[in-house]
């Protein structure tokens, strides 16, 4: 009898050990992601357009002003230009492909544990965490450098007098393939790799850090109220864009060059603009790229831990 009650408390304890940890089903995981990330892409993408615009503008001559003075002026040129939803310009090729990305990411983000813990149900350090937040940024790039590519396109085009050159996301992705093959779509992978490894790495290290000090000492993920997730989310978000504006502006520039103009890839970019305009624009777009952080982040998270608590209750056992 006993041997039973020690047996049965053994049991107990380690079920109340796995409920305190995330879920490792890379199924929930994968589908709990891809919903996190259609609501941060809903909810970021304007201030993602600001920031594109104004990473992209062209230098102004001597004497002349610059396109966008900052993020107030480019939002209401946009606005009074284009209409509202000119500021939403772009979002069809995202959202499309925000599913596979988010969902891989989450799914790619559980795998990197899995693959650095000798024991499921221990504690990851936060060493393996970052670790498996970089290999989450490496498992997205594959597809997510095509749609950053048709993105920035799509964003910075001006609405004018003249007849647009691309009609749409998949009327763009036609158009590069055309031109350039699938080199010409996957332009910039090698830029978008340099951004997320390091940005997805703190993305998740900051996340799962403040989600470890907001659970209960006695308690689980599930008892972290809406607004501490939506604070978590929020914080890594920021911190996310921290480490990746740089090579995030390298990127963007050289998505947005027409070919031939950076023959070396990124680092003529960056060349470039060390030469011509300094280390300050490196940051450029820092403001709205900030202001879309917490919001979008916020969003996507709540969504996600929302997400794998329904996909916890209809199916324990995936």
């Amino acid at each position: 009898m006993a041997d039973d009650s020690v047996a049965g408390t053994v049991e107990v304890a380690e079920i109340e050990k796995k409920e305190k940890k995330a879920s490792s089903s890379g199924i929930k995981n994968f589908f709990a992601g891809g919903f996190g990330g259609v609501c941060c892409i809903a909810t970021g993408h304007p201030l993602d357009t600001i920031k594109v615009r104004l990473q992209t503008m062209p230098r102004p001559k001597p004497g002349e002003k610059p396109m966008f003075t900052g993020t107030f002026d480019c939002a209401m040129k946009t606005i009074r230009n284009e209409g509202f939803f000119g500021l939403y310009k772009g979002m069809a090729a995202p959202i499309t492909g925000v599913t596979p990305i988010f969902a891989i990411c989450f799914w790619g983000f559980n795998m990197g544990k899995k693959l650095q813990m000798k024991d499921p149900n221990a504690d990851p350090t936060y060493l393996q965490i970052m670790n498996a937040g970089a290999f989450a940024g490496v498992c997205t790039t594959a597809i997510m450098a095509p749609g950053e590519r048709i993105k920035c396109l799509l964003q910075i085009q001006q609405a004018s007098g003249a007849e647009k050159k691309y009609k749409g996301p998949i009327d763009c992705a036609r158009q590069i393939y055309a031109q350039n093959g699938i080199r010409g779509v996957y332009k910039g992978v090698c830029a978008t790799l340099l951004r997320d490894v390091p940005g997805t790495a703190m993305y998740f290290l900051s996340y799962e850090y403040l989600m470890k000090h907001f659970t209960p000492e006695d308690g689980s993920r599930k008892d972290v109220g809406a607004h501490k997730i939506l604070f978590a989310g929020g914080t890594a978000g920021m911190l996310n864009w921290a480490a990746a504006i740089a090579q995030d502006v390298l990127k963007s520039r050289l998505q947005t060059a027409p070919e031939g103009t950076y023959p070396k890839g990124v680092r003529d970019v960056f060349r470039q603009m060390m030469r011509e305009e300094g280390p300050s624009a490196l940051f450029r777009g820092l403001t709205p790229v900030m202001l879309r952080a917490f919001p979008a982040n916020a969003a996507c998270f709540l969504g996600y831990e929302l997400a794998m608590r329904f996909f916890d209750y209809i199916a324990p056992n995936w």
